[in-house]
């Protein structure tokens, strides 16, 4: 069953004994008189999204080090109170780790490593009763070989991917959807107050909160569809898209992500990022395609296609 949390973010750093996770580590990684976010967070993934989550952590009082690709990133992260490195050592000793990275091969490689490079991945090197914290938009089957993958080495693994946009993770305003053992998601509830603004807890099992997300993902899509198709209604009707969305964001199409995305839209055009957004192609395979392919669905003047490879049909399955 869901359950939506909504009570006001907890107070990030608690009076109370300390002591490492590993040592306390529980029925998943439950803590035994000690305050959870005692030890150092690490990041992978330091994007638009991730940079804004990671700095809204050092404002709650976090020492948070984030790990780079590229050298030059790193002055803007410091700037921002982060401690950047391009070396992920240095996030093994760390007692959460956060992903947010664009799909199931950039998380597979991060915690499964190369091994035909000899590079170690998260899973191997993490202490024991870390808890690597994934808040990216994967799939449900890569979040399951996570899983298991991390409770091999004794650790934990909570799924917690988020509805919301950069400027809504700059402003905390990020809805987060929570699954994994029930004491491990309790350890990770103060990082989820310093991000958001309401967290749903779906669950022990990590891949029903990516489903979910998924999901949600599938009527945001649709979502743009209809628009597409209304806005193109009244545009040929002579009618003023922006009074059209005015009255469709107020009243039956209120939710926060069609809102967020009529607000950017200039004129009757919806932006060409949208459209080739990397969660539409994570989640749907889509992509943007020539104007006189036979199958196109229009949506605000551009033209997609769901794409699949050749000789296989599409299956639920695939989530």
């Amino acid at each position: 069953m869901l359950k939506g949390e909504t009570e006001s973010r907890s107070t990030f750093v608690s009076n109370g004994p300390s002591g490492s996770v590993a040592d306390e580590r529980a029925a998943g990684s439950a803590s035994r008189g000690r305050n959870a976010l005692q030890g150092h967070i690490g990041f992978v993934g330091l994007g638009h999204m991730g940079t804004a989550m990671a700095a809204n952590l050092v404002a709650a009082g976090r020492h948070v080090t984030a790990h780079v690709r590229r050298a030059e990133q790193m002055k803007k992260l410091t700037t921002l109170g982060l401690t950047p490195t391009t070396d992920i050592a240095d996030l093994y000793n760390c007692e959460f780790v956060i992903s947010m990275l664009p799909d199931d091969a950039a998380v597979r490689e991060v915690v499964f490593g190369r091994p035909d490079l000899g590079i170690d991945g998260l899973a191997k090197q993490l202490i024991p009763g870390a808890i690597h914290l994934s808040m990216s938009t994967i799939s449900t089957a890569a979040s399951a070989e996570l899983a298991s993958e991390h409770a091999r080495y004794g650790q934990g693994y909570v799924a917690a991917p988020v509805f919301g946009n950069p400027d809504a993770a700059k402003a905390r305003q990020l809805f987060i959807i929570a699954g994994g053992a029930p004491a491990d998601v309790a350890l990770c509830r103060p990082i989820f107050d310093a991000l958001g603004q309401q967290t749903f807890l779906v669950g022990s099992a990590p891949a029903t909160a990516n489903l979910i997300k998924l999901a949600g993902n599938a009527m945001s899509a649709a979502t743009l569809e209809i628009l597409g198709e209304v806005l193109a209604l009244a545009r040929k009707r002579g009618l003023d898209p922006h009074e059209i969305l005015a009255v469709l964001t107020g009243t039956c199409s209120a939710a926060a992500s069609t809102e967020s995305t009529a607000a950017r839209l200039p004129g009757t055009n919806m932006p060409r990022a949208v459209l080739s957004a990397p969660w539409l192609s994570r989640t749907f395979g889509w992509r943007s395609m020539r104007p006189h392919h036979r199958n196109r669905t229009r949506l605000f003047g551009a033209r997609l296609v769901r794409s699949r490879p050749a000789g296989r049909r599409g299956s639920r399955a695939d989530l």
